[in-house]
């Protein structure tokens, strides 16, 4: 079935019953806002979805008297701080120019610009933590970047009024996906296009235009004027030459797909096979030919198999397996591959900081103070490698300092107070044996630092014992404990459902494991040494009684 057959029918109207339907919205529109108290918030991402739903709302309440405009419309949008440089300029200006409008017609719009924390921006967390470029089996971007800062927001209107209505410019006929979701919310409505949605407690979804067609949205836009001041012509040029005439709404759930191809998405979006918007960009107009390093940092981290960058543990530490699937009814037990290792981490700041020297150099000059890495994000990438991640080299400013020329200048207190330093780590490095030797002195040596400065140590001898937990045993014995422990839970299990097969299947289990580390084939001898003394009791093992043995009299 092709795309167009899954996509929901919207049979076409004519221009007098859109005029009709427009007529009617304003008058549902304006009956909704006098009915309560309740406030608005109306996400809008100024795309043509976006911005249609603004001006059917900004055009029925500007036709009040001023007496009934007594409820505050707060506009909210959202800048993940990757969204494409040209749709990021057009949205700041497009904020301008509401917030003047709506003070000069007395307007009671109120835009607000939303930010994700700090903690949680798309390159704190790819260079600091080192996630991987975000997958359909790993979206870790969307929750963070967009709905967490959407929520919040509600949530704090929700907390001071009660409830809110939140207003959206999604639309049937943007997906086969859209529409379903959108019929599901329509079972618990309180009446037309008003749903709840269970992600926002004590919120109600509104959707004006959720059967409105693509080119009735543009005709809409083309034959009523802007009333903010902006001009819809301009929009539709940005459109024009795009491969795809979508746009990325306020993102409320993960229900929304992924927006990296369409004009208004994050230029670092990986979850599609190709950003056709920018490129399209970059190949339609000379003077966005700049844009072309952001495109290489796209492009090169979208590669199919990145496991050689990514450590071999999960991000805590552990070797945690999955089953793969290699064909022919064939599996593979492999590790799950965790974050970016330090090398590429490294690699990845030095690549945006070169990108981001070179734009300023090279784009026009009203885009010449584009900034793709913030200082704030810098100095939280620099506290995870310096205090999580116990890289005490302290790498980030020095490669700061080559890229841009400039010394870094950290906003955080007492930032350059250290007891251990690139000096330390060099002699580190000649004395280790291996990384995973460097890995663990290192951290055993800067969670001694990180205790050295606390007035209490309480709690020193548990982080010690994650430095060994995590950090003892070789990439192959770790794997190859891992394995182990799987075979026995998977036969701890076989038991459970067979008793008969006990100790030769543990036994089996044993073998197969290949562990090499001296501490594991204490541990099987032991288990082995159980398991054949308990051969003539009545009572079935567990899966305690095989993992923790009794101590050695």
């Amino acid at each position: 079935m092709t795309q167009a057959q899954q996509m929901p029918l919207f049979p076409p109207r004519s221009v007098k019953q859109l005029v009709d339907d427009v007529e009617k919205l304003t008058q549902e529109i304006q009956e909704l806002y006098c009915s309560d108290e309740i406030p608005w918030i109306l996400g809008v991402s100024f795309g043509k979805d976006s911005s249609a739903v603004l001006q059917l709302i900004w055009n029925a309440i500007a036709a009040l008297p001023l007496s009934k405009r007594t409820k505050t419309i707060h506009l909210i949008t959202t800048d993940t701080l990757v969204e494409n440089p040209i749709i990021s300029t057009w949205v700041r200006n497009c904020i301008k120019q509401v917030r003047l409008a709506a003070e000069l017609q007395k307007m009671p719009v109120e835009p607000h610009l939303l930010h994700p924390s700090v903690q949680e921006t798309f390159w704190v967390c790819l260079i600091g933590r080192g996630y991987p470029a975000p997958r359909n089996g790993f979206r870790w971007c969307t929750d963070r970047m967009k709905i967490q800062p959407v929520n919040h927001f509600i949530r704090e209107m929700v907390r001071y009024h009660g409830e809110t209505i939140v207003v959206l410019g999604t639309r049937k006929a943007e997906s086969s996906k859209r529409a379903a979701t959108m019929k599901k919310h329509e079972a618990g409505r309180v009446r037309d296009r008003l749903s709840p949605n269970s992600r926002l407690i004590n919120s109600l979804i509104y959707t004006p235009v959720e059967d409105w067609r693509d080119d009735e949205v543009w005709l809409y836009l083309m034959q009523y004027s802007n009333p903010w001041g902006g001009d819809n012509k301009d929009l539709f040029t940005m459109y024009r030459g795009a491969t795809a005439d979508n746009e990325c709404p306020l993102v409320v759930d993960t229900s929304t797909p992924s927006c990296g191809d369409s004009r208004f998405g994050c230029w670092v979006c990986t979850m599609v096979n190709q950003d056709k918007s920018m490129e399209a960009m970059i190949q339609n107009d000379e003077e966005k030919e700049w844009m072309q390093p952001l495109l290489d940092i796209r492009n090169e981290l979208d590669i199919k198999d990145d496991r050689p960058k990514r450590d071999f543990r999960r991000i805590y530490g552990r070797v945690e397996l999955f089953e793969r699937n290699m064909g022919d009814d064939k599996t593979s037990v492999e590790p799950i591959p965790g974050p970016y290792i330090k090398f590429w981490r490294e690699y990845w700041l030095r690549r945006v900081l070169e990108a981001q020297t070179q734009i300023r150099k090279t784009a026009p000059v009203e885009m010449r103070d584009i900034t793709l890495i913030t200082p704030e994000e810098l100095s939280e990438i620099r506290r995870i490698w310096l205090e999580e991640k116990h890289e005490f080299d302290d790498s980030l400013p020095r490669i700061y300092e080559q890229v841009t020329g400039q010394p870094f200048e950290d906003s955080r207190p007492a930032a350059e107070r250290k007891l251990l330093g690139s000096d330390e780590w060099t002699v580190l490095e000649e004395m280790c044996e291996d990384k995973m030797h460097l890995e663990l002195m290192a951290k055993l040596l800067d969670t001694e630092r990180q205790y050295y400065t606390k007035t209490r140590r309480n709690g020193i001898y548990g982080d010690l014992d994650k430095c060994f937990e995590t950090s003892s045993r070789s990439k192959e014995e770790a794997i190859g404990n891992a394995h182990y422990q799987r075979n026995l839970k998977n036969a701890v299990e076989a038991v459970k459902a067979n008793p008969t097969l006990n100790i030769q299947l543990v036994k089996d289990a044993i073998a197969q494991s290949n562990i090499s580390a001296t501490q594991d084939t204490v541990n099987v001898a032991k288990l082995k040494e159980k398991l054949e003394s308990s051969t003539n009791q009545s009572r079935q093992l567990s899966w305690a009684d095989i993992k923790f043995s009794p101590p050695s009299p």
